[in-house]
This record gives structure tokens, sequence and C-alpha cells, in this order.
């Protein structure tokens, strides 16, 4: 793991290790946990003969939106060490009317570690959303709802469209397979009719208050999670 020497302009630092061969035990997880929300400032001292680093963050700090065991890193040696752990599963949604949930669903995906994300329709999105995360994560299109069927029937993935539809079956008691596509419709009109009749399994968000459907990049948060209780190493959590 490689931490930054205590920030001058953060208090009470004196739990982060300055020795960067260090044990990661000690440190606490994500940064909104321990160095605060402005990252970490220049490296102090000699720097870490360490490849995945980057000079001009050890020179200039670091304020990315990243976990601290990442701070310092280039882009691409993140992405290579994410792509050593990532999970086997997809996350899929609909952007047929230029669905402005997609940067939500990208972060959470990030942040749960997806191998990828697909998105179907309109190749344009907002990516404000996203939080940077989009540099990190693979996002993959499609054209069309057949596309993404044949792409993941090529690969032997099961596509589990999450949507509250009479049939479906609840999340919460559902054996979600360890590799498939998590496929979302987008705000308003949800999983497209194709979608469904192609998918393995409808999958419904259990509610219990007045609004006929919650958030497409909440409903999104819920699922993966979902399969990260099922499948996931946790101790392989930040």
């Amino acid at each position: 793991m490689i931490l930054a020497s205590p920030n001058p302009d953060t208090p009470d630092n004196s739990h982060t290790p300055a020795d960067p061969a260090e044990s990661t035990s000690e440190a606490k997880g994500p940064t909104e946990w321990n160095e605060g929300r402005h990252g970490v400032g220049p490296w102090e001292g000699e720097w870490p003969a360490d490849p995945r680093l980057d000079p001009q963050f050890l020179e200039n700090g670091d304020t990315r939106n990243v976990v601290d065991q990442y701070r310092y890193w280039s882009m691409d040696a993140i992405r290579a060490d994410l792509d050593e752990r990532r999970h086997p599963f997809h996350v899929a949604i609909e952007n047929f009317e230029n669905d402005m949930n997609i940067g939500t669903v990208v972060r959470t995906a990030n942040a749960f570690l997806a191998e990828a994300v697909h998105i179907v329709g309109r190749r344009r999105w907002n990516r404000r959303g996203a939080m940077v995360t989009d540099r990190y994560q693979h996002i993959i299109h499609h054209e069309t709802v057949a596309d993404l069927m044949a792409w993941a029937a090529e690969r032997g993935l099961a596509v589990v469209a999450i949507d509250n539809t009479p049939g479906s079956v609840p999340l919460e008691t559902a054996e979600l397979p360890r590799e498939c596509v998590l496929l979302f419709g987008q705000e308003g009109p949800g999983v497209t009719v194709e979608a469904q009749d192609a998918a393995m399994m409808t999958c419904s968000i259990a509610q219990f208050g007045s609004t006929r459907s919650i958030n497409a990049g909440v409903a999104a948060g819920i699922a993966m999670h979902a399969w990260v209780r099922q499948h996931a190493n946790l101790e392989d959590a930040w």
C-alpha cells in the first residue's frame, strides 16, 4: 500500500503510516474515512521507487476520488490492478431516451467492481454523475437489446432484468447467477418488453411506500449489492 506522509492541511493524521512498506491493515479504508475530501498533499521526503506511482501526483499531491490504496498511483496502474480483481458480473442499462442516471450506475458499478458497464441504445450519456469513475471502468456500447443479448450469450452470461413487473422474482429471495449481466431500464418506462422477454428472469425490488418506482440509479445499486452479498469475498473490500 502507498500512503502519504501526514498532510499538514488535515488535522490529526497521526494514524496514517508514512512508510509505504507498512501493512495495509493500518489504513482505515476509503479516503472519505481517512484523509478527508481533499486527498493528500505532495509526498514528503524521498520518493519511493515504485513504478505504479505517478511523479505528477507525488510532486503536486493527489486529490482524486480514489481510495487510499491508490493514492499517488497512475491511472493506468489503478486500472490494471482493478482488472486483476474485478467481479464476474456486468451491468447494463438501456439508454433510448438519454437517461440521466447512467453516471450514477457507472459510479456504483466501479464501487462494487463490476466487470463492465453496458449502455444499450444512445451512445452519448451525461458523465457528470460518474464522478470521473468512468476512467477506471470498462464501458461497452450496444446499439440494440438484441446486440447485448448476443454478446452475453457468446460469453455464457445469464441476463437478469431488474424491474417491478407482474411475474417478477423478488430480488430479496432470488439466487443471482455468479456470472451474469444485471439489466436495468431507464427512468420511467423501465426495462423494455424485448429485454424482459430475452432475460433469464426479471427480479423486483420490494417497495412499501406510495411511489410506483424508485430511481434507476438507486435500483442498480440495490441489485449490485444483492450480488455482492451472495458472491463477493468481503475480505477483499476496502
